[in-house]
């Protein structure tokens, strides 16, 4: 009986009549292709956005075992259920999650959340503009560069990504742009933002830093998808590039919160009750939240308007500084240890290009602290002890690595995220 109860909550009047499974509309797979050839979804992005057609679930078209994946766990093909959907207001997309952490969520996002976040964003940067797509188009950032094209009324350009990212793609995409008639944006992982920044220091190369001096005549760089090195931010600066950092997720239809401040119309609470130093688990809040995930109708994750990160993050002044995930907290001798401030500090040295850091088990202290750290020249790592008595002196004893490996490169997931669970695994051995 409990299980049938169960059921009922779930499927709600879905099952009760035949007639509401007629009258529901279905999710639609939407391959999405790769480089140039991504802006080709732009009509099916229309019609969705104008409530016309099915839901449509963004796949990569390149990537059939991972489509085929995430369409069987998010059932497509089969109608929207009851709180999936609003006739006043269509859900317009269902974006799936990486799925880190076992199998996708897909969220649900509606079409006035997909716009509110778009026109949100011109407002913050100054007004519609061009835009530059540079990441894939079935994830959240990728997408909505798209939509900010037709919510401007501008066509947008892809940079060709055949064979990877590469700053000479870049900088003929930014060629074939309108160099008229309103601003520039694009918008970029710190993968890529090095990658261009490193392509402009590239001594007896005649094409180096084509794909940075292209970079640095955009009105403005949305960077995001991961955290960014507060030392690779200075170097993006200095160099004349005019990044503007987000924070948000597929929940908030993107980025909602730049350069640490929400934009307009949403709402920022911390949950600081218990930590002592201010810092807390974030609460976003705003017109671009989702309406909750597909097939879940209870998560508590979305709660009176608000969605619950997961995120750990505290007040700086009027700003947001997120600290990293909540469930990213290192148990250390009975010692909590976040590791966003062991990643800044390690990022700091002149030596280091990126960190990654993360608990992994110890017999003797719980889990230890492990860093996977990038080092500016491969073949020259700094000494491990100098990175360790830095964190030491400025994180605390407790924070400072037991591990430290060096690696060429992190690696990666979704739009340009560190892979904790391959490091972990990796760092674990």
């Amino acid at each position: 009986m409990t299980r049938l109860v169960h059921r009922l909550r779930r499927t709600g009047t879905r099952g009760a009549t035949m007639e509401g499974m007629a009258d529901a509309r279905k999710l639609q797979a939407l391959p999405v292709p790769t480089g140039m050839r991504a802006p080709e979804i732009l009509p099916a992005l229309r019609r969705t956005l104008d409530g016309d057609g099915p839901a449509l679930l963004p796949v990569a078209a390149d990537e059939p075992t991972a489509a085929r994946r995430t369409t069987e766990a998010l059932g497509v093909d089969e109608p929207l259920e009851p709180g999936e959907d609003d006739p006043a207001d269509p859900t317009a997309l269902v974006i799936a999650t990486s799925g880190s952490t076992g199998t996708p969520k897909g969220v649900l996002l509606s079409a006035s959340a997909l716009r509110a976040s778009a026109e949100a964003t011109h407002r913050y940067l100054g007004g519609p503009g061009h835009w530059l797509l540079a990441m894939p188009a079935h994830h959240i950032a990728g997408i909505q560069v798209l939509i900010r094209s037709l919510v401007a009324g501008t066509a947008p350009t892809a940079v060709d990504t055949a064979g990877g990212f590469r700053p000479d793609a870049f900088a003929d995409a930014a060629r074939r742009m309108p160099t008229t008639d309103g601003p520039r944006y694009t918008a970029l992982v710190p993968t890529q933002l090095a990658r261009l920044l490193d392509d402009g220091d590239t001594p007896g190369d005649s094409g180096a830093g084509a794909g940075l001096r292209a970079l640095c005549a955009f009105d403005a760089v949305l960077l995001g998808g991961a955290a960014t090195p507060p030392a690779l931010l200075r170097r993006a600066r200095q160099a004349g590039v005019r990044v503007v950092t987000t924070y948000g997720m597929s929940e908030t239809a993107g980025g909602c919160v730049y350069d640490g401040v929400p934009m307009e119309g949403v709402s920022v609470h911390i949950d600081d009750g218990h930590s002592g130093d201010g810092s807390g688990v974030i609460s976003l809040s705003g017109p671009m939240l989702a309406r909750g995930y597909r097939h879940l109708p209870d998560a508590t994750a979305f709660t009176d308007s608000w969605f619950r990160t997961g995120d750990l993050g505290r007040r700086n002044g009027e700003r947001l500084e997120v600290l990293g995930r909540a469930d990213d907290i290192i148990v250390t001798g009975g010692v909590n240890v976040a590791p966003g401030p062991i990643e800044r500090v390690l990022t700091e040295h002149a030596a280091v290009r990126e960190a990654c850091v993360l608990g992994v088990d110890d017999p003797e202290w719980g889990q230890a602290v492990a860093a996977a750290v990038v080092p500016a020249d491969p073949d020259a790592p700094p000494p491990a002890e100098i990175l360790r008595a830095a964190v030491r002196e400025q994180a605390g004893s407790a924070a400072a690595p037991k591990r430290i490996t060096f690696l060429r490169q992190l690696p990666l997931r979704g739009p340009g995220k560190p892979d904790r669970h391959a490091l972990r695994q990796a760092l674990g051995s």
